[in-house]
């Protein structure tokens, strides 16, 4: 259904006298004014909610024209709301103190309803019914029902003591009666919640009368209406009692006539517990003196000065009130510790004195040796061998026992049901001693150590020299023997004598005192720009003395650590020089490794020998020739005979051009060439410079015999092929204009008689001798006249050297035609002349 347009209300307040406007509003419809209905009911609204009045019953058609007025409770007045007419809605000014009104076909909703909407509703509609329309009245009386609120309990004491009255009351801010009330207790240490039966648990007000120690807890008021139900935050009730007469308990329990007892060295432990609330506060005392604060009381490994009346004080603070227990606990004690044994060498090391001791305690302790195969005795036969109090010995001989026998005390005291023992096992160490030397600081003293540990009882050792003579105190397990360093001490020996009862023969250990002994290669070889390592090695017991290593190079010069050129690395006994990037002949040579220690100082030579690369193979240089642009030249070359190698380098140098200037030096035109290349194209020349270039084989530092020096040729000339065709070609075509030109002339004697005479005229005796080079036959051509061909003529050939002859109009000539000339006519009277001439083709 569509919702109507709300406009603003622009009238005043109006009553029950809207009816007179009525009319006016349906627009001309007839009403049925006798048939007004009128209907009124009941409708329950929840504050906070929403809840839609109707204007008449829900199966009837939505009213034309409504208009809706409230009557608060309790008061005469009412007061417009809304009014409709179709889609139009106007809303009377005021209506957000009934909550947010909304009209819709007649109906009018309140959401958010407040509690000022409680009261009377007044709809006066027009009904279309039949074509006219129906006056119709509708009243609703709103109730607006509070929800509960949440409760909160207020007891008339936070903590009270136990028999006086205490009320719990649960208060509700707001609600809409009638209320209904629950209560729940909860344990103080929690538990389920339950209703306190029989204390009037269904009223706002709960009464403890009298409150006792279980109704200590926590307490929860549930309160109800029609609408809801809230439940209060748990509110912790105290309960104060106490405290009641301690009860002690004593750990471990062992009770006796008026007490209890302990024996000495347990760990006893007093525990008082009297109920209270709060909890009580316990004081223990030792013979009326205070000794602990606490509920429990630990005595750990309780002594006899402990023993006494202890009293359990328990006190509560808040209703200062006191009880207390008393016990009386005595202590049984033992000797302190455990009894011990231990077996010491006697009679010259022949026998073994076996010791058991056990000082203490009340009574005092019974000890007694039992050894291997023997059987334990009562302790209460009288006369047993080897009994007594506090401190037993026995001596056992060391040539009748086992090595690896043992033997056992046994203690017993009243205050030890199980009694104690102890234990001692008499065995020989393997193996032998051992010796050792040192030097003090300062190599001032040398000190002789002997070990041999283990064994029961202790090997006992001793230092002689090897005359037999002894040198110290005998000592267990260790003998130390110091000597001054007077340099008499280098290879003397000193023997250590290890000695136990059951051992029949004396063991002994030997040193000797030496001076160091080095062990290093005499000879080192490393080739040129490598590292070479010189190591020296310690060997002997002289390394015990605490050597001091050093090198020596071969200008006697100490090598100390942080040099560029040597580098030390140094273990226990050996220490290692390595010479760095090795330079022939400057690093090799005798280097010297010492050894000095408090008897004496030994040397040893190393030589180190730095060889050369050997020699690469020679080179050749097979192809050497320039570009045509002559800025690059094109070198080949081979290599000859055998020989490692690890690449190729070619120098370059201008050749000197006066006599008297000096070549110039050579630079490197390529360099690191591969070992396997042959060739290599080099550019960056000048044109108008003429270079020598030679090429080294090269072995890692070492270089060969250069090649021999070349110059680099001139460029193939590449059009030859085109010029000599020319040449032949011209030479062809020359020949045949010759032979025409010859022809031409036989045949016009008349025409050309010069030219006839000078080509068939014979020579006389008086003639001149042909001329022999070409400078002569240049200077002869340069005083004839050229011979010009007259016009008609088929061709004129040259006469000068080297001149091309023209062709004559219309007729084909053949230039630079070279032809002997043959003899002259008879009956010529010129003289004849030899001419050479000299044809040059050019292409």
């Amino acid at each position: 259904m569509e919702r109507g347009r709300a406009r603003p209300w622009r009238g005043p307040w109006i009553g029950p006298w809207i009816l007179v406007l009525l009319p006016a509003l349906a627009g001309g419809q007839p009403l049925a004014a006798g048939e007004a209905a009128y209907e009124e009911w009941r409708a329950t609204g929840v504050r906070g909610r929403a809840v839609e009045l109707s204007c008449g019953p829900a199966a009837a058609a939505p009213p034309a024209v409504v208009f809706w007025s409230f009557t608060p409770q309790g008061e005469g007045l009412p007061r417009a709301v809304a009014v409709g007419s179709g889609r139009e809605v106007a809303m009377a000014p005021g209506t957000g103190t009934l909550g947010r009104v909304t009209l819709r076909n007649g109906t009018l909703e309140l959401r958010e309803l407040r509690v000022a909407a409680q009261g009377r509703f007044l709809c006066q509609g027009l009904f279309p019914e039949r074509g006219r329309l129906r006056v119709g009245y509708a009243a609703v009386l709103l109730r607006v029902l509070v929800p509960v609120s949440k409760p909160f309990v207020r007891p008339t004491a936070a903590a009270a003591a136990e028999g006086a009255a205490v009320a719990l009351t649960c208060t509700v801010r707001e609600g809409t009666e009638p209320l209904s009330f629950s209560w729940q207790h909860q344990e103080p240490r929690g538990g389920p919640s339950v209703s306190p039966a029989g204390l009037g648990g269904s009223r706002a007000e709960l009464q403890l009368t009298p409150a006792n120690r279980s109704h200590t807890g926590w307490y929860i008021c549930t309160a109800s209406n029609e609408v809801n139900n809230r439940s209060s935050d748990p509110v912790y009730l105290d309960i104060v009692y106490g405290p009641d007469e301690p009860a002690i308990r004593v750990e471990p329990f062992s009770p006796e006539q008026g007490g209890f007892s302990a024996g000495e060295r347990e760990d006893v432990v007093l525990s008082c517990l009297a109920p209270s609330n709060p909890p009580s506060r316990y004081v223990w005392l030792h013979n009326g003196s205070q000794v602990h604060v606490g509920q429990t009381y630990v005595i750990t490994a309780i002594a006899r000065a402990q023993a006494g009346t202890y009293t359990c004080l328990a006190e509560n603070s808040h209703l200062q009130t006191r009880t207390q227990a008393t016990i009386v606990l005595t202590v049984y004690y033992p000797p302190a510790g455990s009894p011990s044994c231990s077996a010491l060498a006697s009679d010259d090391q022949r026998d073994v004195a076996l010791r058991c001791r056990w000082l203490g305690g009340f009574p005092p302790a019974r000890l007694r040796w039992v050894g291997p195969q023997e059987e334990e005795e009562e302790e209460e036969e009288e006369g047993l061998m080897g009994t007594s109090f506090s401190m037993a010995t026995r001596i056992q001989s060391g040539a009748a026992t086992r090595n690896g026998s043992s033997f056992s005390c046994l203690a017993s005291h009243p205050a030890l049901p199980l009694g104690a023992a102890c234990g001692t096992t008499l065995w020989v160490p393997s193996g032998s001693p051992s010796c050792a030397a040192a030097a003090t600081k300062g190599d001032e003293f040398v000190m002789l150590r002997c070990r041999w540990a283990g064994g029961a009882p202790l090997v006992t050792l001793r230092w002689r020299d090897t005359a037999g003579r002894a040198l110290g105190d005998p000592a267990p397990s260790t003998a130390v023997l110091v000597l001054g360093t007077d340099g008499s001490l280098g290879g003397r020996e000193f023997v250590c004598e290890a000695a136990h009862p059951l051992r029949a023969a004396a063991a002994e250990c030997r040193l000797r005192l030496e001076v160091p002994e080095l062990q290093a290669e005499s000879e080192v070889a490393v080739l040129e720009g490598g590292e070479a390592q010189l190591a020296c090695r310690q060997r002997g017991s002289s390394a015990s003395l605490g050597a001091t290593v050093a090198w020596y190079d071969p200008k006697e010069r100490e090598v100390t650590p942080g040099l560029a050129k040597y580098q030390l690395e140094q273990g226990e006994e050996w220490v290692n020089l390595t010479v760095r990037d090795a330079e022939w002949p400057g690093d090799s040579g005798i280097y010297r490794c010492t050894a000095t220690n408090a008897v004496g100082t030994a040397s040893l030579p190393v030589r180190l020998r730095v060889d050369r690369y050997p020699a690469p193979p020679n080179v050749t240089i097979s192809k050497l020739r320039y570009t045509r642009a002559r800025t690059e030249v094109r070198l080949e070359w081979r290599t000859q005979g055998a020989g490692n190698l690890t690449g190729f380098v070619v120098q370059r140098r201008r050749t000197k051009k006066p006599l008297r200037e000096s070549a110039s030096p050579w630079e490197t035109a390529a360099g690191d060439i591969e070992p396997h290349s042959r060739d290599r194209r080099l550019g960056g020349l000048d044109p108008a410079v003429l270079y020598a270039f030679r090429v080294l084989a090269v072995n890692h530092r070492t270089a060969g015999h250069p090649s021999e020096v070349q110059t680099p040729a001139e460029p193939p000339f590449e059009a030859y092929p085109a010029v000599t065709g020319a040449a032949v070609a011209g030479m062809l075509v020359a020949s045949a204009a010759s032979l025409l030109a010859v022809h031409c002339i036989a045949r016009h004697r008349d025409t050309l008689p010069r030219l006839h005479d000078l080509l068939f005229r014979t020579a006389g005796t008086g003639e001149q001798e042909p001329v022999g080079t070409a400078e002569d036959a240049e200077g002869a051509a340069g005083g004839e006249e050229e011979a010009e061909p007259a016009q008609g003529d088929s061709c004129a050939p040259g006469a000068a050297a080297g001149a091309e002859a023209a062709p004559a109009q219309g007729e084909p000539c053949a230039p630079g035609m070279a032809a002997e000339p043959p003899s002259a006519a008879p009956g010529s009277t010129d003289d004849p002349v030899n001419v050479t001439i000299t044809v040059t083709a050019t292409p």
